[in-house]
């Protein structure tokens, strides 16, 4: 039979398992997003149409050393090769959307994502035996090591000062490249032409004296009448 202590130290231990329990579980981090409505790190906003704000976008990556992608007018993908050390690698890819605004026609928002993955060099060691039939049964171990870049990280850069750089440079951009005028689109104005008047018939042309009986009647200059 459990006395009052006794009963006691059992709840108070039961109480110290459970928060342990607790405490050794985390939750993970995609579990933590909030998904708030305010302003969001990864997007900003530009006085200037998509085009233009993209092709900002990928002059500023191209600054940089990224080698970038740019299939259409309104995105633009740009990866870039990091070595830390000699047994690891590092691949950021960057992921630039634009999006017309929402305050007038020619703003624009442009939506970034960053993700970097970690790359570790993995050596692994084959062996395999040879046994020769003259010694018997001799064998001869033989190994091989090969080396490979295994992926083991992949984790989207979390916001900081390093979107609020990308975005500055973008502005640069935007400031000192000649942006794309829209056409003004006047309105056409037709009018139909007159109709041609029809040009009045001309009076038919008398006809011109025969020339040579009008030479045989004039008399040469002997006097001598010429009869045809």
């Amino acid at each position: 039979m459990l006395t009052s202590f006794s009963k006691a130290t059992f709840a108070s231990l039961l109480g110290l398992l459970t928060l342990a329990a607790c405490s050794s579980t985390p939750q993970p981090k995609f579990q933590q997003e909030l998904f708030e409505t305010g302003a969001s790190p990864y997007a900003r906003n530009f006085n200037s149409n998509t085009t233009d704000t993209c092709e900002a976008a990928r002059r500023a990556l191209l600054s940089q050393g990224y080698l970038t992608t740019m299939t259409r007018t309104d995105t633009v993908d740009g990866t870039k090769n990091f070595q830390p050390s000699g047994d690891t690698h590092v691949v950021v890819e960057f992921h630039v959307v634009c999006t017309p605004g929402e305050e007038a026609s020619d703003t624009s928002i442009v939506y970034v994502n960053a993700v970097q993955n970690g790359f570790a060099l993995k050596k692994s060691d084959t062996s395999a035996s040879v046994g020769l039939s003259v010694l018997g049964s001799l064998s001869l171990p033989i190994r091989s090591n090969s080396d490979a870049m295994v992926k083991i990280s992949s984790e989207t850069i979390p916001s900081g000062k390093f979107y609020d750089r990308f975005f500055g440079l973008v502005d640069h951009y935007l400031q000192t490249v000649v942006r794309t005028q829209a056409v003004p689109t006047n309105r056409i104005e037709s009018r139909l032409l007159p109709v041609p008047v029809e040009a009045p018939a001309l009076a038919p042309v008398a006809a011109m004296p025969d020339a040579i009986g009008k030479a045989a009647s004039v008399e040469p200059a002997s006097g001598t009448r010429v009869v045809p």
